[in-house]
């Protein structure tokens, strides 16, 4: 992993260590259910899940034809 310039072993219990002072061990649950749903997030986004782009034009088009109608 040095090759990439990523943190190896010791460098992540430095980062683990860092963390835990900062947030307190009472604030690392909330972080960690933070972060998972922001990937989560993100992951629907590049997959397309949850695109309400293409159900407000279907909404539209059903609405423009329904008014026309009447």
């Amino acid at each position: 992993m040095a090759i990439l310039g990523l943190p190896g072993g010791m460098e992540w219990v430095i980062i683990l260590v860092v963390v835990l002072l900062l947030f307190g061990p009472s604030r690392l649950p909330q972080l960690g259910k933070s972060i998972g749903k922001t990937m989560k997030a993100i992951r629907d986004g590049v997959d397309g899940k949850g695109d309400d782009d293409e159900e407000d034009l279907e909404d539209d088009t059903s609405t423009k034809a329904s008014k026309s109608d009447e």
